[in-house]
Order: C-alpha cells, then sequence, then structure tokens
C-alpha cells in the first residue's frame, strides 16, 4: 500500500536502547499519506518507545527517521518545529490544570505556531464541536470525564494541523463506557484520511480503523498484514498467541 501513495514518514534500521537492553532493535517502517497503521504487541514490547521516538521524546541509538525525506535524527533537528507536523497524544491527556479548555487547546497555536487569535479560536471551536465539546470550552480539566479530557487532547493536537498524528494508547487509562467515544474521534480521522500511526489494545477498533497491522515482540516487527489477513490467519505462532490472549 505505502509504495502507490507519497511516502511521509520512513523508518530505516531504528536502535533504540535504555542502558545495556535494547529496546528497539532494526525497526523499517515506511508510512504513506492518508494510511492509518496500527501497532499491536505485548506490554513492554517497544510500542510506545517506537512512538516517543518518531517524536522526539526518546533519543534513538542507530538507523534513521525520516519525514518527507529530512533525517530527524541529527543533533541539528528543531523538534518544536517538527512536531507541529507530527502530533501526538498520551494516554494521560498531559492537560494544563489551572487552564480552561480552550486554554489549552490555544496555547500552541498562539504561543508556538504565532497564529491570528480570531483564526485560531474560530478552528478550535470547530474542532470542539466536531467531538461534541463545545459546550465544555470554558471548563478546567478537574471539571470533565476521562473521555472527555482525551477528545480535548485530541483537539489540542489537531488544532496545531499536524499532517501525522500518533495515538499511544489513549483509550488505556479511561473506564469502558468512555473508551468508545473516543475511538469514534478517531475512527472519525481516519474517515476523513488523516496519516496516523495507533498503538492499541483494542483488537475490534484495530481492525476496522487500520490499513495495516504492524505486530512487534521485543522490540522487532514480527509481523505486518492488513486487518483481515491478520485476524484471521495471522503468519506467525508468537501472534496467534497475543490473539488468543485477546480471545480474539
Amino acid at each position: 500500500m505505502a509504495d502507490s501513495r507519497e511516502i511521509l514518514l520512513e523508518v530505516k534500521g531504528l536502535e533504540k536502547s535504555f542502558g545495556d537492553r535494547k529496546v528497539l532493535n532494526n525497526i523499517e517502517l515506511q508510512v504513506a499519506k492518508g494510511e492509518v497503521t496500527v501497532i499491536l504487541g505485548p506490554s513492554g514490547c517497544g510500542k510506545s518507545t517506537f512512538l516517543r521516538c518518531l517524536n522526539g521524546l526518546e533519543p534513538i541509538q542507530g538507523g534513521e527517521i525520516r519525514y518527507r525525506g529530512q533525517n530527524l535524527a541529527g543533533n541539528a533537528v528543531d523538534w518544536r518545529e517538527v512536531r507541529q507536523h507530527i502530533g501526538m497524544v498520551f494516554q494521560n491527556y498531559e492537560l494544563f490544570p489551572h487552564m480552561t479548555v480552550i486554554d489549552n487547546i490555544l496555547l500552541g497555536p498562539l504561543k508556538v505556531q504565532k497564529r491570528d487569535g480570531k483564526e485560531a479560536l474560530k478552528q478550535a471551536e470547530e474542532l470542539l464541536s466536531r467531538v461534541g465539546l463545545l459546550d465544555r470550552k470554558d471548563a478546567y480539566p478537574r471539571q470533565l470525564s476521562g473521555g472527555q479530557k482525551q477528545r480535548i487532547a485530541i483537539v489540542r493536537a489537531l488544532c496545531m494541523n499536524p499532517e501525522i498524528m500518533l495515538f499511544d494508547e489513549v483509550t488505556a487509562s479511561l473506564d469502558p463506557e468512555m473508551v468508545r467515544e473516543v475511538l469514534d474521534v478517531i475512527l472519525g480521522l481516519a474517515q476523513q484520511g488523516m496519516t496516523m500511526i495507533i498503538v492499541t489494545h483494542e483488537m475490534g477498533f484495530a481492525k476496522s480503523v487500520g490499513d495495516r497491522i504492524i505486530f512487534m515482540d521485543q522490540g522487532k516487527i514480527c509481523e505486518t498484514a492488513a486487518p483481515q489477513q491478520f485476524f484471521t490467519k495471522p503468519a506467525t505462532e508468537r501472534a496467534q498467541h497475543f490473539l488468543d490472549i485477546f480471545q480474539y
């Protein structure tokens, strides 16, 4: 799939270690414009660390990360600039508790991108309306449910107009009844053509949203497949065992 479309992100031979422990080993990946890549794997296999490397939150020890041909592995990279193009949403929201919803959302567009206030506010309100939270724009994070906070975190990232979105287990800390409202927002983004890399343990969601599944184990990519193929007939015993645990 990636070969027939414009490649936005390319990872070659990525290596990442914490001290003597190698957590990512020779990761190779291409992500095409408009593609939704879902990364699955057991806890501790390196999924979240991989996303953090793509966003410059973790230094790498080898290999290349290229965004539109630019090598992001060099020391001269301005990650504040890169993160305007590669946005990321975390499982713990990371909203500023002393700021209202709208102020949380507008902080980046106004302070980092130096955008016009009226234009940024208009976009923020449109995004809030899209996720059903316009009426909460003047609330504080403590007044919101977990699902609402996560939707706000997604809006905050989208308001920076990124080309690629990274989602790291964004439903992991939510109560089950709140998971659906967040996943529906991400499904909507996929339908609108947003390029995304998603780490999740929600198997049904992974199958419905992904253009392809990447299965990781022990810091390596063990399998790459279309969702239908992966969930019905995985190529590796390790992936089958993983799916058996989830009784998928």
